[in-house]
């Protein structure tokens, strides 16, 4: 995250877990840049739908938004904090998985025609993977 958005979130979100989290008490989103425990993963997951948490992945600035109710609540905190529509992509996350099958890539943000990604899922491979490595490195 740059200084820019840092000095925007730090403003506009309290709740602030380490450094590299944020919370918008008016939302329950976690912005996500440095790695959080799967454990509070799990209590998101059990504030909102039980087993699973919507995210959307910021595969530029390497970002997370977790925890909102729908992903396009969270893909508007990440484009208030600076993110670009096209590098933002949404999954959901199920906490309690096998970490190999805990990644759904399922949103109707990632609908993008313009770009290439006609369905809910992420077409391209290398996306995929950028993302499944995003989150396993914010997640542990």
């Amino acid at each position: 995250m740059n200084a820019d958005a840092r000095r925007r979130s730090s403003s506009s979100h309290a709740g602030v877990y380490n450094a590299g989290v944020t919370e918008n008490p008016d939302t329950d989103i976690l912005i996500v840049s440095e790695p959080i425990s799967a454990e509070r993963l799990r209590e998101i997951a059990g504030e909102r739908f039980g087993d699973m948490v919507k995210a959307v992945v910021d595969t530029k600035l390497r970002l997370l938004a977790l925890g909102g109710g729908l992903h396009s609540d969270e893909e508007a905190a990440l484009l208030e904090l600076g993110s670009t529509q096209a590098d933002l992509w949404g999954i959901n996350i199920y906490p309690d998985q096998q970490r190999s099958e805990w990644i759904e890539f399922d949103s109707l943000i990632n609908v993008r025609p313009r770009l290439g990604n006609r369905s809910r899922g992420v077409e391209d491979a290398g996306t995929r993977q950028l993302i499944l490595e995003i989150v396993d490195s914010l997640i542990q």
